[in-house]
């Protein structure tokens, strides 16, 4: 089985539906950190103070396949072709351990359900 790490960028405020969008595609655990960014524009400023929106970072380990399926979904309902919402992306993995057993059957059941 092929694995790979979804990394999806988005405002701190699409956090929570980001979460259950992920989970209804079929994601188990989610490790969430709080970043900011800069981004090619200057940031806007109010009264010399300059406002950094706050972005959260969600890091999920899937089977490849879906990996994809939840990349698809996080983009339809965060809707991230607009506005510069967010960015979701995959990178493949090579080696991993510490994966609980039962969530690779889980992965297993999932690719199943969906042939």
């Amino acid at each position: 089985m092929k694995f790979s790490v979804l990394v999806a960028i988005v405002a701190e405020d699409l956090e929570e539906k980001a979460i259950k969008s992920a989970k209804a595609a079929g994601a188990g655990g989610i490790t969430i950190l709080n970043a900011r960014g800069l981004g090619a524009e200057q940031k806007k400023t109010f009264f010399g103070l300059t406002y950094e929106g706050s972005q959260s970072v969600l890091i999920l380990v899937l089977e490849k396949k879906l990996s994809l399926q939840v990349m698809k979904c996080l983009m339809r309902d965060l809707d991230l072709n607009h506005d510069s919402r967010g960015v979701v992306f995959t990178l493949p993995l090579e080696h991993i351990a510490g994966i609980d057993p039962s969530q690779i059957e889980q992965f297993e059941q999932i690719i199943k359900d969906n042939i």
